[in-house]
């Protein structure tokens, strides 16, 4: 017998009828011989009207009060999927955070987990129940309802299969498993067998959106074994686990894109220490993050271009900043674009593989498509190109490296 944790997104339980095709997954999953819990986002959607609603009362609206409004789309589909269950002939019944409880550090709108009452649903599942929890949400040692941010219902499931010690943790979604890169903008894009952690969390926080990268992190940090389903076949998916069970054929694993960037240049700033420390400064302590980053020196060493990237949302409150701050930086003049987007190769082979730069340059170059400004790690190669070339770029990019 084995314990298992099944989590179900919101596209998963996105109607009645999708309800009730995950109640017969876990039924069979159940019929196996298997101790199941269960963790249930809320339904496609649900999450998204109800943060409207609070923006219609406030635009600030209390985070205490948001996260109790915001958790009550998980209570909704965690009772009508215990409801489903029910119907099939198999015992059930739904568990909200607070119940067992889900016990989180109350930083309200992105808690973290830090322990969780296992006993009661322990009990129930011996006794060939199955347990749903609604993901996303916890309680604070004040007794007030939590949520873990975006991508909550993901870490729910890791943060389950870490204190009930289950023997796998499974997200079902909507796609057969993980993909070399999105299937909306190339055909070609085919399943990956095994990802590792390191290149799923390079892929998620590059804009694949199978699993947030927080859930990633969670899940390499407890050496949690992940594997992505579909809700809508029987194929094996895609298993996430540690780079060292993986032998590595292929040198670039993926590709991902992200089209929520913007590009902003400094011309003329005064090359001397300081500068780049005064320029960014201002963004620590306005939670804007900052990606790339390019610094040209002028050939008589007096002044120097800054370049970098931020969220395309965060754009309009870069440039206030930065014009605030001009009395120090001293600036000749301002340049930004938002109709930028970031490509990035990802593969744990590279680095054992010299000359992956240059192949993905020269195939870049030979379409014609300009590179204005370069990040990398060790298993991670982004480039910044216009927005219109993405497609294209994403299609060149999966041939050079033989995933078609």
């Amino acid at each position: 017998m084995k314990r298992l944790v099944l989590k179900f997104g919101g596209t998963s339980v996105g109607s009645i009828e999708k309800i009730q095709k995950v109640a017969n997954i876990i039924k069979k999953r159940h019929e196996e011989g298997n101790e199941i819990i269960v963790i249930v986002s809320a339904m496609f959607g649900v999450t998204n009207d109800l943060k409207k609603k609070s923006n219609s009362i406030s635009k600030n609206f209390d985070s205490k009060e948001l996260d109790v409004l915001l958790s009550s789309g998980e209570q909704i589909s965690s009772s009508l999927l215990s409801g489903a269950i029910i119907d099939l002939g198999v015992k059930a019944r739904s568990w909200m955070g607070w119940q067992l409880p889900i016990l989180t550090d109350g930083n309200h709108t992105s808690s973290q987990v830090i322990n969780i009452k296992t006993e009661e649903i322990l009990n129930f599942i011996s006794g060939r129940g199955v347990a749903v929890i609604a993901g996303f949400q916890g309680v604070s040692s004040n007794n007030r309802i939590t949520t873990l941010g975006r991508g909550g219902s993901d870490l729910s499931a890791v943060a389950v299969a870490k204190f009930f010690e289950t023997d796998s943790c499974e997200i079902y979604t909507d796609v057969e498993g993980v993909l070399t890169t999105d299937p909306s903008i190339h055909e070609k894009a085919k399943k990956i067998d095994k990802i590792s952690y390191e290149e799923m969390l390079e892929m998620s926080s590059l804009g694949a959106k199978v699993m947030q990268p927080i859930s990633v992190q969670a899940s390499m940090i407890n050496d949690i074994p992940v594997h992505v389903r579909s809700v809508f076949s029987e194929k094996a998916g895609t298993t996430i686990i540690s780079q060292s069970e993986i032998d590595y054929k292929k040198v670039v694993t993926g590709i991902a894109y992200s089209k929520n960037d913007a590009k902003v240049t400094l011309v003329g700033v005064a090359d001397k220490p300081g500068v780049a420390a005064a320029i960014f400064e201002p963004f620590e302590k306005n939670n804007i993050n900052i990606d790339m980053v390019i610094q040209t020196a002028a050939s008589n060493g007096k002044k120097t271009d800054v370049t970098f990237t931020v969220k395309r949302e965060d754009l309009f409150k870069t440039l206030k900043l930065i014009e605030k701050n001009n009395q120090y930086l001293n600036y000749q003049k301002i340049i930004h674009d938002d109709k930028v987007s970031k490509v990035s190769i990802i593969g744990a082979g590279m680095i054992s593989h010299p000359g992956v730069v240059y192949k993905m340059f020269s195939a870049l170059g030979r379409e014609q498509i300009n590179i204005l400004a370069i990040s990398t790690s060790e298993i991670k190669i982004s480039v910044l190109i216009q927005e219109d070339m993405t497609q294209k770029a994403v299609k060149t990019l999966h041939k050079k490296f033989e995933l078609d």
